[in-house]
């Protein structure tokens, strides 16, 4: 069996799912539809059999989101190739097709979205055997969804109606008017675009020396100037001078000899709280609960909508066909016919110079997690989570100082040149200038309440010495 190398896309924001996804913390790191997350769930869908170890391409912010999510599920041996800058789906794919050959000059790279739902893995996996077969022939293979709506939100794939497990495509579609995918769906032979690609590396990097040379060029540098940073591999600079374009426009518009292979299972690529709701398991009216505080979410007189709540009591009366999503710091009202449009409000956020649309009240870090409580005049409050060997970096303040109490859990608190112990019920203080830093050297997640004081109490107020993690001044 030949060996297939994952390439697992992992760069999307998720805007329409806002409030839950976030720039900081998009979708496909979030648990939506189970109780791993969408890339957990897209990881554990190409492990074993002929797949090689997966590669995951992403860019520096989530790093260690990638890297703590992949130790959860158990997978070790991946290798995260990091972006200087975001340059679209074409210059990834060239990436992964010279990081394969590299390997293994005879390989296959199936390249493919972290935040589908694919409700059967074992399906999937015997499309992608199908899809081999074509992709040996120097083919390249993509993968449909036989539509079971006239949806407005996908791309279509037309192919010959051909009697085969995979069919030669006469056209990629953009997204159509839902009386063009009417007529789509009527007149059959048109599949959902799924996003996923297979083919030979070879295959795919001939493609590129012919249709996009230049990002060929720039691709074989940035892999050929790419440096380790602990367990990441980061591209060269260069790369950000590759052309911002997708793969459809660069290369699979301008290729003949394309195949798609139907996907024999139910697929979704989550792209609205409606989608999402279509995945839920539903009440006898037609109602979905999710989230940590579902079961404080109660519906009198609704039908037909999704509910979700990170905390808290949420009631829906009346209603009918809605989403009502309540995170820590904001709430989501909408109707599910209007679902898609959650976008334009990310992008009136961002305009505004509000911060709701990138980062969510607890702000991941690498060594655990941090969430303001509470916030005044000269004070902040926060509940700070330091993992199993967390360790912070070895700081100081020009504008603040600070009380730490420990609630859970043991710490190792370095205060100048004294390093001390702190359990549950014991604090100290931290004056303004002083270096210092935690520790978690127990087994168990340790947890603090910090109490902030000062006239500056912003997160770029840090003056790091030491860190473990290699991060940057303003990470």
């Amino acid at each position: 069996m030949s060996v297939v190398s994952p390439f697992i896309l992992c760069g999307g924001a998720g805007t329409r799912l806002w409030p839950l996804s976030r720039e900081a913390f998009p979708k496909q790191f979030q648990k939506i539809a189970g109780d791993e997350t969408l890339f957990q769930q897209t990881c554990r869908r190409v492990s074993g059999g002929f797949f090689s170890a997966p590669f995951v391409l992403s860019n520096q912010k989530h790093r260690f989101l990638i890297s703590d999510q992949l130790q959860d599920i158990g997978v070790e041996d991946a290798t995260i190739v990091l972006e200087p800058a975001g340059r679209n789906t074409a210059p990834a794919t060239c990436i992964a097709s010279l990081i394969a050959e590299r390997a293994d000059p005879d390989s296959f790279v199936l390249l493919l979205p972290s935040d589908h739902i694919i409700s059967d893995p074992a399906a999937f996996v015997a499309s992608i055997e199908i899809g081999l077969a074509a992709a040996k022939e120097g083919a390249l293979v993509t993968f449909g969804v036989e539509p079971d709506c006239p949806h407005t939100g996908y791309g279509y794939i037309e192919t010959e109606k051909a009697n085969s497990a995979d069919l030669p495509v006469l056209r990629f579609v953009e997204k159509p008017s839902r009386e063009v995918a009417e007529k789509y769906l009527e007149s059959g032979g048109f599949y959902w675009n799924s996003g996923i690609f297979l083919f030979r590396a070879a295959t795919m990097l001939k493609l590129m020396e012919s249709l996009a040379p230049e990002i060929l060029a720039t691709s074989r540098q940035a892999l050929s100037d790419a440096t380790e940073d602990l367990s990441f591999l980061r591209l060269g600079d260069v790369y950000a001078d590759a052309p911002d374009i997708s793969f459809d426009y660069a290369i699979v518009e301008k290729t003949s000899n394309i195949r798609c292979v139907p996907l024999s299972t139910s697929w979704s690529d989550l792209g609205s709280w409606s989608a999402v709701w279509n995945q839920m398991e539903k009440d006898e009216t037609g109602n979905a609960v999710y989230g940590e505080g579902k079961n404080e979410i109660m519906f009198a007189d609704t039908t037909g909508s999704y509910a979700y709540s990170d905390h808290g009591c949420v009631a829906l009366v009346g209603l009918d066909n809605v989403v009502v999503v309540a995170t820590e710091d904001a709430v989501l009202v909408a109707s599910k016919d209007s679902a898609e449009s959650v976008k334009d409000v990310v992008t009136r956020l961002n305009a505004n110079g509000q911060t709701h649309a990138l980062y969510h009240n607890r702000i991941h870090r690498p060594w655990g997690w941090y969430q303001t409580l509470n916030r005044g005049d000269r004070y902040q409050v926060k509940r700070i989570m330091v993992k199993p060997g967390g360790i912070l970096s070895l700081q100081s303040h020009y504008h603040r100082s600070e009380h730490w109490v420990v609630v859970r859990g043991t710490l190792e608190v370095t205060k100048g040149d004294h390093v001390e112990l702190l359990c549950e019920n014991q604090s100290t203080y931290i004056p303004v200038g002083s270096r210092h830093r935690l520790a978690n050297l127990g087994r168990i997640p340790a947890y603090l309440i910090e109490i902030q004081s000062g006239a500056y109490l912003d997160e770029d107020d840090i003056v790091r010495y030491e860190d473990a993690y290699q991060r940057s001044s303003n990470e």
